[in-house]
């Protein structure tokens, strides 16, 4: 989770810094988006590994529904 801080991070400042340099701000605004989509690839990596592992915590018999009495 701290890359995706750090990503965010970076991407806001090319965002901010995009503001102050008009003819650069195409290319600032490229790495901000670059950065957002690092962040975002980390973001999944981050909960697919988290649904993993509580996948291998539960055990088979609590993941069955129980049935519904009528």
């Amino acid at each position: 989770m701290e890359n995706v801080r750090r990503y965010r991070a970076l991407a806001s400042l090319c965002r901010q810094e995009a503001a102050y340099r008009p003819l650069q701000n195409w290319e600032l605004l490229g790495q901000a988006e670059h950065f957002e989509h690092l962040a975002d690839i980390e973001l999944k990596a981050y909960f697919d590994a988290c649904n993993v592992s509580q996948d291998e915590d539960t055990p088979a018999a609590a993941t069955r529904e129980a049935p519904v009495a009528a």
